[in-house]
């Protein structure tokens, strides 16, 4: 079997703004800030040391996504299997590693130049109990993180990459835009319903639209879903709703950096062996309305 990727291991994100960021990925999203120093926020979501690293930037935005591999032999062969379809991948020094605090990795530019795809195996473990502020469990074990949504300007290159390079398996499409005229493809490497969705929206640049991060609980989204409404403790921009393909009830607020986190729980696992894909003609059954006026030009805003 070839090998693949296994999950989102871990996000890089850039922000002016570390005091935001502790506030909105603590105080909101219920994540363990484990390290702050004034250039660096870290976030815990279970026993890894960290799942978010939050670095002080004169910008704002995503700087890497790590996706996890199985290990030595599967890092070997991806690698060599990018190199071979033209992608310029750099192992990672002992310097790097030791920054990421992973065994062994490797990094290469993504299709649209806008951020880093890291392979990696061996996220250190902490060694102490995950503790978050709200009470969070969140969901992680084989399903990685959560999953990352991105608008693309080549959807063809995304897909040769995520599905012939990468081995991700398609889970469904949705119909979006006017007269369904824009085809969200939505992609899982593990149990999880998606791990990676991507979408070439006509007006709108390549961009990291949101990352997901689900609980297990309803309650702890119904808390958080308070605190937006009546501390206004992050700017909305999509309401409560369920969506129709994975079954997620959740919400979309901005996250200091720019891009959306989409924050929810009840999203369905995938059975490999009887799981076939699908398409939708809407994203939700209910809610998910998008705060007006809504910038047609904003990926956060439009995912």
């Amino acid at each position: 079997m070839a090998a693949s990727v296994k999950s989102l291991g871990y996000l890089i994100v850039n922000s002016t703004d570390l005091d935001a960021w502790e506030r909105f990925g603590s105080g909101l999203l219920g994540l363990q800030a484990s390290v702050k120093t004034p250039e660096r926020l870290e976030f815990r979501a279970d026993e890894k040391e960290y799942r978010i690293v939050v670095n002080k930037s004169e910008r704002n935005g995503v700087e890497a996504i790590g996706w996890e591999v199985g290990g030595p032999a599967d890092l070997a062969e991806l690698v060599e299997t990018l190199r071979a379809a033209g992608f310029g991948v750099k192992e990672m020094d002992a310097q790097a590693l030791k920054a990421r605090r992973i065994t062994a990795g490797a990094v290469f530019r993504d299709p649209d130049g806008l951020v880093d795809l890291e392979l990696h195996y061996g996220l250190r473990e902490a060694t102490d109990r995950f503790v978050s502020p709200a009470g969070a469990g969140f969901v992680t074990g084989r399903g990685g993180l959560g999953h990352v949504f991105q608008t693309v300007l080549d959807t063809e290159a995304y897909a040769r990459l995520y599905f012939d390079i990468l081995g991700f398996r398609l889970s469904d499409h949705i119909e979006a835009g006017p007269e369904g005229s824009v085809d969200l493809t939505f992609t899982h490497c593990n149990e999880r319903h998606h791990s990676f969705a991507f979408a070439h929206i006509p007006g709108v640049p390549s961009d990291i639209g949101h990352l997901m991060l689900e609980v297990d609980e309803l309650d702890i989204i119904g808390r958080a879903w308070d605190k937006v409404l009546e501390e206004d403790a992050a700017p909305i921009l999509s309401t409560l709703g369920k969506h129709t393909n994975d079954k997620m009830v959740s919400f979309y607020v901005r996250s200091p950096s720019g891009f959306g986190i989409e924050y929810g729980t009840g999203g369905i696992l995938i059975d490999e062996a009887t799981w076939t894909p699908t398409r939708y003609s809407a994203a939700h059954y209910w809610g998910h309305s998008r705060v007006t006026p809504v910038d047609p030009t904003d990926p956060a805003d439009n995912t």
